[in-house]
């Protein structure tokens, strides 16, 4: 298509003012940063997550801006004839790239501004995808900067890939928020694709934590979200037989038991000791429903480290079960621990939920929060605290926000792994924070089922709730999952469409063998209780709509995934904090709506958790073109040896695998580093096995190991100490390792 004047390309006021009328009472585009726009041409580079991406941009841009758009969407339907024809889009042809380069620089060189996708393509997963290099030609040639923007709030709507569709899907009633943020212009020497992607991340991140939904309350959005549909099965407790709930029994209870709290408990944080199952929930949003913040205390922890817990957030009140208590011996209990039944029975049973009952059916769902006492807004303030596992160190109050849960559910809602069709089985502890995030709070505001189970331990049960309740959706750590190989069959598992790893790395002899017994796939996903805590999850390959659609991968074998929205990062040299290239091996750090703000009562270890406003997590990873996360290992399980860094996992790994060891049979060995005066770190091998230091080295030397990295001192131990969570304790290893390394010869 030849470029067509300038006069012919301007559409008449009458259709323009027309068009934008129409599309503003569909859109509430607000933006920042267009400023930074140059008074001449410029190269515009932006995200694209639909088909209306163009339309928000030139509602948010105070100049007219010209568009780049592929030949096979000029092909496909008369409209898109039409609508590049009248607003002069440059047509982008694979078989004649340098043609396009040319006319898109004739543009720029007449002062115009040029809008184009660097990503190529609509994402189809909601996540950013590699960015393409053509546009650098593009700027180079014309010599115009490049001014990168990032739009949030598309995806989800009927011009989206969700749902793995366009169109054919429920329209929004109300209209869509977008936000837009315009970065500064990038010198054309200086625009690459590298510079540009790092740029696109933090003002996607800018964007999606402008949504108004975040400086909401989390317990009015629940309270509204399940008075939307109080005759839907909402959760199925298997904790004794099976207990089936409906959303508006929840919300009764809940509200009762708020309205208790609010008169009967001044102090702001209320201890739950609980497993996961209907009172976890209730009690829960109870707690936060009645203005104060629940926290979901360890129960498998040490009785030291709950003390220190308890003493740290002032805890004067636990709700719990009785029994529960006898089971948790070591468990010190406050004086005022209440038995959640007996609270329930005192309130006055069924008469005292039936008011609730008829307010959930028949009340306006905004009505029926308020009359629960919950406020609007939340926004910053403590949604929940968790205390971290302890690993490596003494265990750290994590202040999760409103805000922080808000954005992580809507991170979640935006992947393809929890559909609110969905049927979650949810074990995880919900002191865990993927059980308190994702088998909590996400599926009370996104309305999918939940089964749950007190324990994901009893593998048994497992299997039996996921043929019974026809389960579609497990997460668990790979401790977890490896036991259904042994006691589960592929019929057992029929029903599951998604399965999600976390918590510690996913061994490949697992993954393999899950795909050849059971024909699915485990999707490995990371994150930190600081990060809410889901950061980055794989997800399966979207579907393609037309045949001549480019595949686009959700999925990287070896990686945890793609950011998930709203995400930027960077990498640090570990040691000068330096940034490095998102490709290169170094510390990841982040930054989102759903990262933290600081640990409860100690400023030093919240300043030291940041860099510069970014959250150090203390992993070595890297990023490949396609925006996919490696974790190479934990900077606290690296040793600093002769200057090279040196990986304990690898060690470990490599070693179980020449002595044949299987991994079924939990931890056997444990690399750690302690203090040298020589080297700085001496590598220390706790082990459960019969080993002798020369067997060891002559095994690592075999499988290719640098003799830097072979243990010089081996320390035979009862068993190796593992967290409730089925990871290593760090911490507790380390002393080991100390008191075997003050031995050594």
């Amino acid at each position: 298509m030849a470029d067509l004047p300038a006069d012919r390309r301007r559409l008449p006021w009458s259709l323009k003012f027309v068009c934008s009328l129409f599309f503003r009472c569909l859109y509430r585009v607000r933006t920042r940063g267009a400023e930074h726009l140059p008074a001449g041409g410029a190269l515009v580079l932006a995200n694209h997550l639909s088909y209306v991406d163009a339309v928000v941009l030139q509602l948010a841009c105070p100049r007219p801006l010209r568009f780049v758009g592929h030949e096979d969407l000029l092909k496909s339907h008369w409209f898109f004839r039409w609508v590049f024809e009248i607003s002069g889009t440059i047509v982008v042809s694979p078989d004649n790239a340098l043609a396009t380069t040319r006319r898109v620089a004739r543009a720029l060189q007449a002062g115009e501004l040029v809008c184009l996708f660097p990503e190529g393509a609509i994402s189809r997963t909601g996540q950013p995808m590699g960015i393409r290099r053509g546009f650098e030609l593009m700027a180079r040639k014309a010599g115009v900067p490049v001014v990168p923007v990032a739009h949030d709030g598309l995806w989800g709507s009927v011009f989206s890939f969700s749902g793995g569709r366009y169109l054919f899907k429920s329209p929004r009633l109300n209209r869509t928020e977008v936000f837009v943020a315009w970065g500064r212009p990038i010198p054309p020497a200086a625009a690459n694709a590298a510079t540009v992607r790092v740029a696109l991340l933090d003002l996607g991140a800018e964007a999606f934590g402008e949504r108004p939904q975040f400086t909401r309350h989390l317990g009015r959005e629940i309270i509204r979200c399940l008075a939307r549909r109080p005759w839907r099965v909402q959760l199925v407790d298997r904790t004794a037989g099976r207990r089936p709930l409906r959303a508006g029994e929840l919300l009764a209870a809940s509200a009762a038991l708020a309205r208790h709290l609010r008169r009967t408990t001044p102090e702001q944080h209320v201890g739950i000791v609980l497993p996961p199952g209907a009172g976890a929930m209730i009690a829960n949003l109870a707690v936060l429903c009645a203005g104060k913040v629940p926290v979901n205390l360890n129960f498998t922890a040490g009785r030291a480290a709950l003390e220190h817990s308890l003493r740290m957030a002032e805890i004067r009140t636990v709700l719990s079960a009785d029994a529960l208590r006898p089971r948790l011996a070591d468990f010190p209990w406050p004086e005022r621990t209440l038995d959640l039944a007996q609270e329930m029975k005192a309130l006055g049973g069924k008469r005292t939920l039936l008011p609730w009952l008829l307010a959930a059916w028949i009340l306006p769902n905004q009505l029926t929060a308020t009359l629960v006492g919950v406020p609007r807004y939340g926004d910053d303030a403590a949604a929940g605290l968790l205390f971290t596992s302890g690993s490596s160190g003494e265990p750290k109050g994590v202040v999760l926000s409103h805000r922080n849960l808000f954005a992580n559910c809507a991170q979640i809602a935006s992947l393809s792994i929890m559909p609110e069709t969905g049927i979650l089985l949810a074990c995880l502890p919900v002191f865990h924070s993927f059980g308190f995030t994702v088998s909590l709070w996400y599926p009370l505001l996104c309305g999918c089922r939940v089964v749950t189970l007190p324990n994901p331990l009893e593998t048994r049960k497992i299997v039996e709730a996921i043929r019974e309740e026809e389960c579609t959706v497990l997460i668990g750590a790979p401790t977890f999952l490896r036991p259904l190989l042994k006691k589960a069959e592929r019929a057992d598992l029929r029903s599951l469409e998604i399965v999600v790893s976390g918590a510690e790395k996913l061994p490949t002899d697992l993954y393999e063998a899950f795909f050849e017994k059971f024909h699915l796939e485990i999707l490995q996903g990371y994150g930190l209780t600081e990060t809410s805590p889901a950061a980055n999850i794989n997800q399966h390959h979207p579907p393609r709509p037309t045949a001549t659609a480019e595949p686009q991968a959700g999925k990287r074998l070896g990686s945890v995934g793609r950011m998930v929205a709203g995400m930027t990062a960077r990498i640090l040299d570990p040691d000068t904090l330096e940034e490095l290239p998102l490709t290169a091996t170094g510390l990841v750090v982040f930054r989102g709506a759903n990262v933290f703000q600081g640990y409860l009562q100690d400023e030093a270890k919240t300043r030291a958790a940041f860099y510069d406003g970014w959250f150090v997590t203390g992993d070595l990873g890297r990023f490949d073109e396609d925006g996919f996360l490696f974790i190479e290992g934990r900077l606290s399980r690296f040793s600093k040896i002769g200057g090279e860094m040196v990986p304990h996992g690898t060690i470990e790994q490599r070693l179980g695998t020449a002595l044949a060891l299987d991994p079924g049979d939990g931890y056997a060995l444990a690399v750690v580093g302690v203090p040298d005066p020589a080297k700085g770190e001496v590598l220390v091998l706790l082990t459960t096995l019969e080993l002798t230091a020369d067997l060891v080295r002559e095994k690592l030397l075999e499988v290719g190991l640098p003799n830097l990295w072979i243990p010089r001192v081996i320390r035979q131990v009862h068993k190796i100490p593992v967290l409730g969570t089925g990871k290593l304790d760090l911490k507790a290893c380390r002393d080991l390792a100390l008191a075997a390394g003050s031995a050594a010869p």
